[in-house]
């Protein structure tokens, strides 16, 4: 799931226009050097997937036919890793790396292993990259490396048409010639002017084509080569699995901790006294009334301390009464001024609901404490499918998701339930934290 920290860096501008620069740049060099690679390339991978498929199809007869298969589809993943690397050097595209092979649990050895190859999509999919690659390949190599030579030897003629007539004794460049004897060359100023001006339209148009050709390559490289939708979504499950996991043990251990520190330890305390107090009874009543009155006051800290706790595990009024009424409880608790504004057609589901609730809760909780704020803002809506959250002040800013900071957890407990989170926060305020939750209905 991708956090965002609102403070991406403006664009870098140029004085010199993008069609002027791009035959110029790196990155048009760097995708013209991977299609003309492509092409040895391809051709290597077609004749290995085609000799191991068909000397595999026909040995299928004979118990050598499955193992040459498999050695097909093991070379076709190892091909993928040189293509994913390529991609990543030229292309700057980064595509994870698919998920491995793996055979059944309980099974090991040689035929362990060839019998997952043969059961894996993905080696599948690399081996029809290597199939249908080629073609492609062969089309992008000619119409790069034509357009590329033909731009610049025109828009070069000036420079080297001199060398015609000195040295191949005709005129000019020849733009026509038949069996008559009737020729045309470009050999006069103009035009040879208009021989550079159309070399130069095409040099000019060249990198938007490479880009163009470029572009099919990432989508078949990412499409063909990475992991499928389902195995990324099986992995991105696993990882929210693991957030939740780790987040209600931490919720555990600090339930735990406060009943321990608090309630837990004022009623042990409250024991002794009523214990000492009821030995004192007939000794001393005064002294034994003064020990009771002090214990009714510990009995109220340790049941507001035991509501608290409560609270902070799942508020009673967001239960029976929704969003609205307990965040206006949770904005009339909070140190600044808050404005809340609730606009929902129907309640989310409670997990859905609580999750808001909490998350609110903190955002509040970094306003009071961190952001020097006179006034926040709390807005709850519903956009389609999606519940959205966002709170907002006029404090100091500087607000981040990095590593080991409050939001960055709270991040992740969004990202475990298909959340996302958005801190737009500024040196120097003002501070807008955008919570977006699955409805769930």
């Amino acid at each position: 799931m991708a956090i965002y920290d609102g403070r991406t860096s403006a664009p870098r501008s140029h004085r010199v226009p993008a069609v002027l620069r791009a035959p110029l740049e790196g990155r048009t060099w760097r995708e013209f050097l991977y299609l003309l690679l492509s092409l040895p390339i391809s051709i290597v991978a077609f004749v290995f997937a085609v000799t191991m498929v068909s000397l595999g199809a026909g040995l299928l007869i004979t118990f050598l036919g499955v193992p040459v298969l498999a050695a097909g589809l093991a070379g076709a993943r190892g091909l993928g890793v040189l293509e994913r690397a390529r991609a990543r050097a030229l292309l700057r595209v980064k595509v994870a790396e698919p998920e491995p092979v793996r055979p059944r649990k309980g099974t090991r050895g040689p035929l362990a292993w060839t019998g997952a190859l043969l059961k894996s999509g993905t080696s599948w999919r690399h081996l029809l990259y290597m199939a249908l690659h080629l073609p492609w390949a062969i089309f992008a190599f000619v119409v790069s490396l034509v357009m590329w030579s033909v731009g610049w030897a025109l828009l070069l003629y000036p420079a080297y048409a001199w060398m015609y007539p000195t040295y191949w004794g005709q005129d000019g460049m020849q733009l026509y010639g038949d069996n008559d004897g009737t020729t045309v060359y470009l050999d006069n100023p103009f035009e040879i002017g208009v021989t550079a001006g159309a070399g130069l339209l095409v040099v000019l148009a060249t990198p938007w084509v490479i880009r163009g050709l470029a572009g099919v390559e990432r989508l078949a490289v990412t499409g063909l080569l990475g992991p499928s939708r389902l195995a990324t979504r099986v992995w991105e499950l696993e990882e929210d699995r693991g957030v939740v996991v780790d987040t209600a043990a931490a919720d555990l251990r600090r339930i735990e901790r406060d009943l321990h520190d608090g309630a837990q330890a004022r009623l042990v305390a409250l024991a002794m006294d009523l214990g000492l107090a009821k030995e004192k009874l007939e000794e001393d009543p005064e002294a034994a009334a003064r020990m009771v009155d002090e214990a009714h006051g510990e009995v109220k800290l340790a049941l507001q301390e035991l509501r608290d706790l409560a609270r902070g595990i799942h508020p009673a009024i967001l239960t029976d009464r929704g969003l609205s009424p307990a965040l206006s409880a949770l904005a009339a608790r909070c140190t600044v001024p808050v404005a809340v504004d609730v606009d929902l057609p129907a309640r989310p589901a409670p997990a859905i609901e609580g999750i808001a609730y909490f998350t609110v809760s903190e955002l509040l909780q970094n306003v009071s404490k961190h952001s020097a704020a006179r006034t926040a803002r709390v807005e709850v809506w519903r956009s389609g499918t999606r519940l959205m959250l966002q709170v907002s002040d006029d404090g100091k800013g500087g607000a981040s998701t990095a590593t080991g900071s409050g939001l960055a957890g709270l991040a992740e407990r969004l990202g475990s339930v298909d959340g996302l989170l958005v801190v737009d926060s500024p040196v120097g305020g003002p501070t807008t934290v955008t919570a977006e939750l699955p409805w769930r209905g």
